[in-house]
């Protein structure tokens, strides 16, 4: 049997490794677009800081990891699928047939269309190829603004930090990582990065870019009137799946490439995993992309094994996303902004930069948010995950958020166990 995989981020990478070892004869075809070896994209901020090198990024350090694998690799992108022939055609011109087969071809950058974002000063942080053209615009002192405060955009922003530049934030939403946090913990953030020398514009956008010389100083222009000179503009305004070369075939797509619980696509024999991934929500059932490498990791060993004939299933995806923001440390799990019940409780501590967020349907942990907190805070995540019914413990979570690791011993291990943990405490 042949397994093809289109893409070789963490997704394509871990669903090869995950065949491999469910198949140790079979033939695996594994296709990426850039000229690199495999590498994450999440350590390209950790690249911009100077906390790796280039080869620090690479998903696997050994040379012939591949190899001794007897995982083919092969540089394209994919631009039609013919699921009728089971072959696919990359831009190249050369086809590649398969008998099983995987997309795992990721997201790319959303660029608004925004007047003057093709200029040479204005960059998405994506690619090695991005980090290089950065890394040559962001010295320090430079001047750069910024285009989003997201969950990428938070990452991107600490690494610029930590290249000393003098920064300038813009995000439309009325907080930062709206997408992640709730109102109060997104404007705690806000406060976190000013003090740190961050400016931080909510509720706006950029409305053009000019420059008066090619690759000299550009003028940022906000939607509130404001004018900024700058050196480098970044542009994080979001991602979206890489399926347009799935057009016109019968593979349904919505944001992304719509699977089951096995990650079986439309098409019997055809899978998707990762960010380009529409999978079921662990409590809606309502499908979602989570574009996080913890799920992507998931979705591919589910997807691995089902192509290697192993019935296997996800439960279901559960939100998760962990941020540092230049040491404040933010969390959230799983249906943070709450339910239409509206039934949760949320512990504020402005000038300790500490806060809990916990939403509840009936008696389950079904969301929570958590700033400044590191303890235990997996306890939630489990508590989320395996829908644990809290009983009694959810009106003393009510009363106070912050028992939770009291409540994840009471409600999960047994009596014995239960006593230990607590003596030990």
């Amino acid at each position: 049997m042949k397994c093809l995989i289109l893409g070789n981020g963490p997704t394509g990478v871990v669903a090869a490794e995950a065949l491999r070892a469910a198949d140790p004869a079979g033939e695996i075809v594994m296709a990426g677009s850039e000229k690199e070896p495999p590498y994450s994209r999440m350590a390209i901020p950790y690249l911009l800081a100077n906390n790796i090198d280039e080869r620090g990024t690479y998903l696997r350090k050994s040379d012939d990891h591949y190899d001794k694998l007897n995982i083919k690799q092969r540089r394209g992108r994919a631009v039609s699928l013919d699921c009728g022939k089971r072959e696919v055609l990359f831009q190249d011109g050369q086809k590649e047939s398969f008998d099983k087969l995987l997309i795992a071809t990721g997201s790319h950058p959303i660029r608004p269309p925004i007047p003057g974002i093709d200029l040479p000063q204005v960059q998405t942080c994506w690619t090695l190829e991005d980090s290089r053209a950065i890394a040559g615009l962001a010295k320090p002192g430079s001047r750069v603004v910024q285009l989003g405060a997201g969950f990428i955009g938070s990452i991107i922003m600490e690494a610029l930090h930590a290249r000393k530049v003098e920064l300038t934030v813009v995000e439309k939403g009325d907080r930062m990582v709206p997408r992640m946090m709730t109102p109060v913990a997104g404007g705690m953030i806000k406060s976190w990065c000013e003090a740190k020398g961050i400016r931080v514009i909510t509720s706006a956008g950029i409305e053009r870019i000019d420059a008066a010389r090619p690759g000299g100083e550009v003028t940022v222009t906000l939607s509130t009137g404001e004018k900024i000179p700058a050196d480098l503009v970044i542009v994080s305004a979001g991602v979206a799946p890489n399926v347009g070369f799935l057009d016109g075939t019968p593979v349904k797509a919505a944001s992304g490439v719509l699977v089951n619980e096995r990650m079986e696509t439309s098409v019997p024999g055809i899978y998707a995993a990762g960010d380009v991934a529409e999978a079921p929500d662990l409590f809606t059932g309502a499908h979602l992309v989570a574009a996080i490498q913890p799920n992507a990791a998931d979705q591919a060993r589910i997807a691995a094994l089902n192509m290697a004939g192993q019935k296997t299933r996800l439960p279901g995806v559960l939100a998760i996303n962990v941020l540092d923001s230049m040491g404040l440390i933010s969390s959230s799990f799983g249906q943070w902004w709450g339910d239409k019940s509206e039934d949760g409780v949320e512990l504020v501590d402005s000038d300790g930069y500490r806060y809990l967020s916990l939403q509840f349907k009936d008696d389950v942990l079904i969301g929570a948010t958590s700033l400044g907190l590191t303890d235990h805070v997996g306890m939630l995540r489990g508590l989320i995950q395996n829908r644990t019914k809290l009983g009694p413990w959810k009106e003393k979570l009510k009363h106070d958020p912050l028992r939770f690791p009291e409540a994840y011993i009471a409600c999960t291990q047994s009596p014995t166990i239960m006593v230990h943990s607590l003596h030990l405490h």
